[in-house]
């Protein structure tokens, strides 16, 4: 498997720190993120519908409501890896989190489904990040804010740790919330 090495803190923002830290720095990323689904996937099997829709307070996320917020994330980091790897230097807007989960619908749909739809994300960004030239990983593009000022500048290789560890950042948070 290729080995794509851990970003620098210049790479990223500084609120990436925080996932960052989660990863195994011994483990190949592209691996730690299958591991990761399969850990998760594992876990949430595991647990009852009620587990599944239960909010710990109030306007908090449901467990659904994260793993597809979690295929959402992984999807807009993934695309926006691949715009920066193909040098599109446009600044790219946000995106609103809560308005996503909002209307994912995410608590009438079927676990198979959200894992179906989960599994081909996660095998989509793996196979985007081994395939992607070398020299593009180092690659930066920027985010920007409502007013058009330039945001959260990162590298390309910079979006797949970011991905692993959001996952894994929800996971501690299920463990810990919901559990």
């Amino acid at each position: 498997m290729r080995i794509i090495q851990k970003p620098m803190p210049s790479e990223y923002p500084e609120y990436s720190k925080i996932y960052m830290d989660l990863l195994d720095t011994n483990k190949n990323i592209l691996t730690q993120l299958w591991d990761n689904f399969l850990e998760l996937k594992r876990l949430i099997y595991s647990l009852s519908e009620e587990k599944l829709t239960y909010r710990y307070a109030k306007n908090k996320w449901t467990i659904k409501e994260i793993l597809v917020h979690n295929i959402d994330d992984e999807r807009i980091f993934s695309c926006r890896a691949m715009r920066f790897a193909r040098n599109d230097n446009t600044p790219l807007p946000g995106f609103e989190q809560d308005d996503y989960v909002k209307f994912s619908n995410a608590n009438e749909r079927s676990l198979d489904s959200i894992f179906e739809e989960y599994e081909a994300v996660r095998k989509s960004t793996i196979i985007l990040f081994k395939y992607l030239p070398e020299e593009s990983l180092l690659r930066k593009g920027a985010g920007i804010d409502e007013d058009g000022t330039i945001i959260n500048e990162r590298t390309v290789r910079a979006f797949v740790y970011h991905i692993a560890g959001h996952e894994l950042r929800h996971l501690k948070i299920i463990k810990e919330r919901y559990l």
